[in-house]
């Protein structure tokens, strides 16, 4: 079993950052991909960034891309979101998730583990 537990949302004005992180403890090493998604009210959830243990060759969702980065600290068990250049339209709840394997996954249902979410709203 893995735990996931994310932590770091709130309230922004658009423009701002924020940085969420992802604690991650049990077993571990099973969870060769972590990943953020998130969710907004009334929609779909959406993949947001993906990491692999070796930090190498992270991807992002088209709506990201160039504003938010993932890193991660394996010392920790620790995954980061830093997003830069808010906009309203990233209001949602995120989600850290784990995949066992080391396989590149977009789609939600591919991930085993979830986290509870955390709630990042951005005002105009």
């Amino acid at each position: 079993q893995v735990q996931v537990v994310e932590s770091g949302g709130g309230s922004v004005q658009a423009g701002g950052s924020l940085r969420l992180s992802c604690a991650a403890s049990g077993r571990t090493l099973s969870t060769n991909v972590m990943g953020w998604f998130r969710q907004a009210p009334g929609k779909e959830r959406e993949f947001v960034a993906l990491i692999s243990r070796s930090g190498g060759m992270p991807r992002y969702g088209d709506s990201v891309k160039g504003r938010f980065t993932i890193s991660r600290d394996n010392a920790k068990d620790t995954v980061y979101l830093q997003m830069n250049s808010l906009n309203p339209e990233d209001t949602a709840v995120y989600y850290c998730a784990a995949k066992v394997g080391g396989t590149y996954s977009v789609f939600a249902p591919d991930y085993r583990y979830w986290g509870q979410g955390t709630q990042v709203t951005v005002s105009s």
